[in-house]
C-alpha cells in the first residue's frame, strides 16, 4: 500500500504506528493464507487488489464521496438495511471487528468474558486503527444480543454519531411490527443526516442495486455445489467479506465475472480441489476480515468449505427484496419482510435456522458441518447444541468449535479438524 495515504490516515485521527503494525500483520497473513493457494480463479485478482487497498484507495473513495456531499453510514450487522441508506444518497460500509486489538484497554471498559467480536469493534476504535469508523457520519448499532445492547451504551461515550436500532427477538406479528417501526425511524434518521428524502424512485433503484449484489454472491454460492469444487472456501469467504466494503455496482460486476470464469472448469469437471474431497459446511458466527483462522485450518487439513451458514455468508445474502411496490410504504414493507427472514440466533424460538442448515447440507452436498462459535457469544453457543443434535439425528457429522481471534489454539483446533476430516473420508 502506498505511503500516499499517510496524510489521509493522519487527518482521520488514526494512530499511524499502530495502523502500520495492523497493516503489516494483515498483509503478511493475506500472503500466507490467500496468495499461497494454487489454481485460484483469475478473477480473484480483483479481490486481492481490494484487500491491498482496503484501508487506502477505498477510504479515499469514501472521503471523495463525503467531499461531494454524500454521507457515509457504518454498521456492524446485516440487519441494517442498505436499501434505505442508498435511497437517501448515502453509502453503507461494514466496520472493523475481525481481530484482537488494544485488548488491555478494551478490558478497562468491557468485561474480559465479553464476546470477541464486540471487544474487537471496541479495540479498533480505542486503538484508532479503523479508517471506516473514523470516516463514518453515522455509526449504526443494533440491539441483537445482550452483549451488544449493553456495549453500545459504552460505545456511545467514545463516538458522537452513534445511532442504535432496536430489533425484535421473536418472529411474531409484534416482532414484525417492531422491525417495521424501527426501519421507518431509521429512514427518518438517515434523511435528516443526508438532507435527502427517500422517494419511490430512489428506493426502487436502491432495492434493485442491493438485489443485484446479493444475486451475484448467491450465484457464486450455487456454483460451489459442483464437485470438484471450483473455488476454495477461503476465496469464496473473501468475496462475502468484501461484500460489506466495496462499491455495490463494482462488486456485483466483479463477482459475476468470477462466476462466468468458474462455469468453464465446472463444465469440464475441473476444480481447485480433487473430486471427492471432503465437503464441509461452516455454520454459526460471522467471520469478518481478517478472521481467516478456521477456514485456513479446514482447507489445510484436506477438506473444502462449500458454504457458510453465516451473516458473512448465505444467511445474510440469500433473500432478495420484492421491488414491485409502487409507493415508499409498500417497498418499506417489502424490506421489512425480507430482513425478517434472517434467521439470526437472537430469535427465540429459531427453528428456521435449524431447517436452513439441513437444507444447505443437502444443497451443497456437504459431508459434514463445523459449527463455529466465538467465545462468549451466547446466542450461537447456546444454539450449537440443538444444531448438533438435529444433525446427528439425520446422521450428518458435526464438529462444534468454540474459539476467538487469537492464534493460541491453532494447534488444538488443527488436531480436532484433522480428526473430523479423517472421519468424513
Amino acid at each position: 500500500m502506498s505511503d500516499d495515504y499517510r496524510q489521509m490516515w493522519k487527518d482521520l485521527g488514526l494512530d499511524l504506528d499502530a495502523h502500520d503494525a495492523l497493516l503489516g500483520v494483515l498483509g503478511q497473513g493475506y500472503q500466507q493464507v490467500f496468495l499461497s493457494q494454487q489454481d485460484r480463479p483469475e478473477g480473484m485478482a480483483y479481490f486481492d487488489f481490494v484487500m491491498s487497498e482496503v484501508h487506502g484507495l477505498r477510504i479515499k473513495e469514501l472521503l471523495d464521496e463525503k467531499a461531494a456531499g454524500r454521507k457515509i453510514v457504518g454498521s456492524y450487522c446485516v440487519f441494517v438495511p442498505e436499501e434505505i441508506v442508498l435511497a437517501a444518497n448515502a453509502t453503507l460500509v461494514g466496520l472493523c471487528s475481525g481481530a484482537d486489538f488494544a485488548t488491555e484497554d478494551v478490558e478497562k471498559l468491557l468485561q474480559r468474558n465479553t464476546c470477541a467480536l464486540i471487544k474487537s469493534s471496541f479495540g479498533f476504535k480505542i486503538g484508532k486503527v479503523c479508517p471506516y469508523l473514523e470516516s463514518a457520519d453515522m455509526i449504526v448499532g443494533e440491539n441483537t444480543c445482550d452483549g451488544k445492547k449493553k456495549a453500545y451504551e459504552t460505545l456511545g461515550t467514545l463516538v458522537d454519531n452513534l445511532y442504535v436500532m432496536d430489533l425484535p427477538q421473536v418472529k411474531s406479528e409484534n416482532g414484525n411490527a417492531l422491525l417495521k417501526a424501527e426501519y421507518r425511524r431509521f429512514k427518518a434518521a438517515v434523511e435528516i443526516l443526508t438532507g435527502v428524502a427517500v422517494t419511490t424512485e430512489s428506493l426502487k433503484l436502491a432495492i434493485r442495486t442491493v438485489n443485484a449484489k446479493r444475486a451475484a454472491i448467491h450465484r457464486l454460492s450455487l456454483l460451489r455445489k459442483a464437485d470438484p469444487a471450483p473455488i476454495s472456501g477461503l476465496d469464496a469467504l473473501l468475496a462475502n467479506q468484501v461484500f460489506f466494503y466495496d462499491n455495490p455496482a463494482r462488486f456485483t460486476d466483479s463477482v459475476n465475472k468470477i462466476c462466468d470464469e468458474l462455469e468453464k472448469p465446472i463444465a469440464a469437471k475441473q476444480g481447485v480441489f480433487p473430486e471427492k474431497t471432503p465437503r464441509i459446511l461452516v455454520s454459526g458466527c460471522p467471520q469478518a476480515v481478517p478472521n481467516w483462522k478456521l477456514p485456513m485450518i479446514v482447507e489445510t487439513a484436506g477438506a473444502v468449505i462449500v458454504g457458510e451458514e453465516s451473516c458473512v455468508g448465505e444467511r445474510g445474502t440469500r433473500n432478495l427484496t420484492d421491488a414491485s411496490g409502487q409507493t415508499v410504504d409498500e417497498m418499506l414493507d417489502a424490506i421489512v419482510d425480507r430482513y425478517f427472514k434472517v434467521d439470526c440466533a437472537i430469535f427465540t424460538p429459531n427453528p428456521d435456522r435449524l431447517a436452513h442448515i439441513q437444507q444447505m447440507v443437502t444443497d451443497y452436498n456437504a459431508d459434514g458441518v463445523i459449527h463455529y462459535g466465538l467465545q462468549f457469544c451466547q446466542p450461537y453457543l447456546m444454539e450449537s447444541i440443538p444444531v448438533e443434535k438435529v444433525l446427528e439425528e439425520k446422521n450428518i457429522p458435526c464438529l462444534r468449535i468454540e474459539t476467538d481471534y487469537s492464534m493460541e489454539d491453532v494447534g488444538q483446533l488443527t488436531t480436532r479438524v484433522e480428526a473430523f476430516v479423517e472421519q468424513l473420508r
